[in-house]
């Protein structure tokens, strides 16, 4: 190989790479685990609203259906509010609604909260408290898919 020729070869190469600084590399590591802990508790949450809460009222279970007629809401309301959880949860999947699905959610448990605190003498008034602070965190983490949730339904419209 002539000096012209190794040169060249030489010039040609891969540029070396840029060393990354160990705090960036933390700080992306850190960023992932925080995506994926937040993910896991959308998972949670879903399975909690599809099938520990919805699933009692959609199958008529006695003990939803006690407290719906002890509401006075009757099956059309305890079908109503399963139906919200159930597409609740199955939306907190769906990347580009989660962020509304948690708003929806906490909206939906801040009814449950009033409800708990009217009729029922405040039983049980703590657990939609509880939820409403996953549902906020998700609620916020999530929200730049409100954009893209809006650019979908301008191009829909």
């Amino acid at each position: 190989m002539s000096e012209t020729t190794a040169s060249l070869a030489a010039t040609t190469s891969a540029p070396a790479p840029v060393p990354v600084p160990a705090s960036a590399v933390a700080r992306g590591r850190r960023a992932r685990r925080g995506r994926i802990a937040l993910r896991g508790l959308q998972v949670l949450l879903a399975l909690f609203y599809g099938i520990a809460s919805a699933l009692p009222k959609l199958i008529a279970h006695p003990s939803a259906s006690e407290a719906f007629d002890e509401m006075g809401w009757g099956s059309a309301g305890m079908y109503t509010i399963g139906a919200l959880e159930l597409a609740g949860a199955v939306a907190l999947l769906i990347p580009v609604l989660q962020s509304v699905a948690a708003v929806a959610l906490g909206a939906l448990m801040v009814g449950a909260f009033i409800v708990q605190v009217v009729v029922f003498d405040g039983q049980n008034a703590a657990t939609p408290l509880i939820l409403l602070v996953p549902l906020a965190l998700i609620a916020w983490k999530r929200r730049e898919s409100n954009a893209e949730l809006l650019r979908l339904a301008r191009r829909g419209a």
